[in-house]
């Protein structure tokens, strides 16, 4: 029953703070999955966040089902999307009437700009923390280079980023098998 409780406060928390949509709310699902609660180690998240990429939909709610029924099966993951979404809903319908009305105040405007560098750092040390493990795993050789195939196909070549995640898990299964 506490659990349940852990899980609606910690993916409630996330998506409320998580300005900017599923990829901002990332680093504080990472916080409470990893770092509060332990229900993944920094690994787990990581190919758990890879996998979730491959698949359609928005990712928070893809984290939140996975999570959620790992803790408390199919009760967690009513509990843990319910606490994803439904702050959202709301939140989207209040905050756009208002954003609506004062659309043109400087201070609605510098809110929704200044924010984001604090999403960017955020970003960045989900991105530092998996570069760490990935290395560790892998090794730098292994990890620049499938970063440098993965970026030329999405950037340069404009592959979906799914498709490159399949060919990187497809690529794990067979060379990096051990």
């Amino acid at each position: 029953m506490m659990e349940w409780w852990h899980l609606f406060v910690s993916f409630f928390l996330a998506n409320v703070f998580g300005y900017g949509g599923g990829p901002s709310s990332i680093p504080l699902m990472y916080q409470e999955i990893v770092t509060n609660h332990a229900w993944m180690n920094s690994s787990e998240f990581s190919n758990m966040l890879a996998l979730g990429n491959a698949l359609p939909g928005p990712i928070a709610t893809k984290i939140a089902a996975y999570v959620g029924y790992e803790i408390g099966g199919w009760i967690g993951v009513l509990i843990a999307v319910a606490a994803t979404v439904v702050p959202s809903i709301i939140a989207l319908i209040i905050l756009l009437n208002i954003l609506q009305k004062y659309k043109q105040s400087p201070v609605i405007k510098g809110m929704t700009l200044l924010v984001q560098p604090v999403i960017a750092i955020m970003m960045v040390l989900v991105t530092w923390s998996s570069l760490v493990e990935s290395t560790k795993a892998i090794g730098y050789l292994q990890f620049f280079g499938i970063a440098a195939v993965a970026f030329f196909l999405i950037q340069k070549r404009k592959i979906h980023p799914a498709f490159v995640i399949v060919a990187g898990f497809v690529y794990g299964g067979i060379f990096l098998s051990s």
